[in-house]
């Protein structure tokens, strides 16, 4: 029989558990929406590996990803939806959950 930690810890969401991912939902959560460069820069991502990302999230409705021209430049914007903050939300609740019942077991 599996214990409860084993059984928390398989709440955790994946998609969201990955540590680039991670930084992107978090960075999101504080800003709502950014572009592909200032995500860029404030996630320390490579090019192909954010774009890769990006992808992944926006496959399951955690972000959306808008591509305009503004004066005639291209630029990518993408914002953080609902369901995504729900999922952020939840990911940390899992998480401390997780936490703090380890620390209850450790303490006895």
């Amino acid at each position: 029989m599996k214990d409860n930690i084993t059984l928390e810890i398989e709440e955790i969401d994946r998609m969201i558990h990955e540590p680039a991912r991670l930084r992107i939902m978090i960075y999101l959560s504080l800003i709502q929406e950014a572009d592909f460069t200032n995500l860029l820069y404030n996630t320390k991502l490579s090019r192909g590996n954010l774009s890769a990302q990006l992808q992944k999230l926006e496959a399951v409705g955690y972000i959306d990803i808008n591509k305009k021209f503004i004066k005639r430049i291209p630029r990518t914007l993408v914002s953080i939806t609902d369901a995504g903050v729900k999922a952020l939300r939840k990911y940390k609740e899992n998480l401390n959950r997780i936490l703090s019942s380890d620390n209850q077991e450790s303490s006895e």
